[in-house]
């Protein structure tokens, strides 16, 4: 079966600063990818190309087979690739359920469905006795949540999660790493930036590590952070035992 992201020898650079250069990975339906690595190594970039918000200077990105680098980020939103954003950014001056209803309008659907879908994910999510709060007084872990919601409103394929357990309390963030499972468990296929590393080893299949803007490492969990490189660049330490 081929995959469902195929991408081949990305690069970018930002005027003399080269962020990304010829990283290349795969990510198969219903898979769960972390990208991890040091602040500056390059993964925002990467989500950055994949999701249309910047243009790759080299490289192809393939989603479901047909070529999306360099498309714009609503057209590839529409396609069933959606990004998350590492600081939730819910309108303040709207409910819970409007926020996600935002999403939701973005198929271009009716005002009732929209109010149907949202609530439906909502509940999905966990925050469905919110729903006519406003969002303005959401918790650090509710924004991540609702940033869920509003990306899975949309009905997309691929999540791309950038750093969803950030500036989240530890229970906030056990209950988050059973709804993104649970996500999958209905087929949904995750993609994500991450620096807690415990979230990492509970919730993902295979992990990419970047530094410099080159991919050093991948495979399991286990193996990429007893890795050496991987050691040395991202947790700062000389020996695989810190990690």
């Amino acid at each position: 079966m081929p995959p469902l992201l195929s991408v081949r020898g990305l690069s970018k650079a930002f005027g003399g600063l080269q962020a990304v250069r010829a990283i290349s990975f795969d990510l198969a339906a219903g898979e769960i990818l972390g990208i991890i690595g040091p602040n500056g190594a390059g993964k925002s970039t990467v989500f950055s190309l994949i999701a249309g918000q910047e243009r790759p200077d080299a490289g192809d990105i393939a989603f479901e087979g047909r070529a999306i680098g360099g498309l714009r980020a609503e057209s590839i939103a529409r396609r069933g690739l959606v990004k998350t954003f590492q600081t939730s950014r819910p309108f303040s001056s709207m409910t819970f359920l409007e926020n996600v209803m935002v999403g939701a309008l973005a198929r271009r659907v009716g005002l009732e469905r929209a109010r149907a879908v949202a609530m439906e994910q909502l509940v999905t999510v966990g925050l469905a006795d919110q729903a006519h709060s406003p969002a303005a007084w959401a918790s650090t872990g509710q924004r991540k949540r609702l940033e869920i919601a509003r990306a899975l409103a949309t009905a997309p394929r691929l999540l791309l999660l950038d750093e969803p357990f950030g500036g989240v309390d530890r229970p906030s963030i056990d209950a988050l790493i059973r709804l993104l499972a649970g996500l999958r468990s209905d087929g949904m296929t995750l993609l994500l930036i991450e620096h807690n590393l415990d979230a990492v080893h509970r919730l993902v299949d295979r992990v990419l590590a970047m530094h410099l803007g080159e991919r050093i490492a991948e495979g399991t969990p286990q193996a990429v952070t007893a890795d050496p490189r991987v050691v040395q660049a991202y947790l700062g330490a000389s020996e695989p035992a810190h990690a």
